[in-house]
């Protein structure tokens, strides 16, 4: 499908209908970075302020210092969140949400509380489903 300016569109209606073809793959990429899990709870956890890497790591259940530097990285690279280096002995280095991440806290916020409220539903959802579910072994 194309537009009148004769590009190429993602879909013919729907949220993707805007949204010019030869986009996609990019905005496929971003959504994949900012739904990300570890993303999204580093941004929320950002939400209070400038962090250091191990007060992130303490505030992040879970998280192995492989995944938050990696994720890290992925986000300043993305221009997401800031990090500051300070020219002291022993070095320090703080990581904060840019303008571009701060736009993001409520919406982040939000698909946490619902994770959050949702959480005893879901799981009875999947161990029902577990429990139904044809055996792989049947043929």
């Amino acid at each position: 499908m194309q537009d009148s300016a004769g590009i190429g569109m993602a879909a013919s209606v729907g949220p993707c209908a805007s949204i010019p073809a030869d986009h996609m793959d990019f905005i496929r990429q971003v959504l994949d970075r900012v739904g990300d899990k570890w993303s999204m709870l580093i941004i929320a956890v950002l939400e209070g302020g400038p962090m250091r890497y191990t007060d992130l790591q303490r505030q992040i259940p879970g998280i192995s210092q492989r995944m938050l530097t990696h994720t890290l990285r992925q986000l300043t690279a993305d221009g997401l969140i800031s990090r500051t280096a300070y020219a002291e002995v022993p070095p320090r280095v703080e990581y904060a949400l840019a303008p571009l991440g701060g736009g993001l806290i409520e919406i982040v916020k939000q698909l946490i509380g619902w994770a959050a409220d949702h959480h005893d539903e879901i799981r009875t959802n999947r161990s029902r489903a577990a429990t139904t579910a044809p055996s792989a072994s049947r043929s």
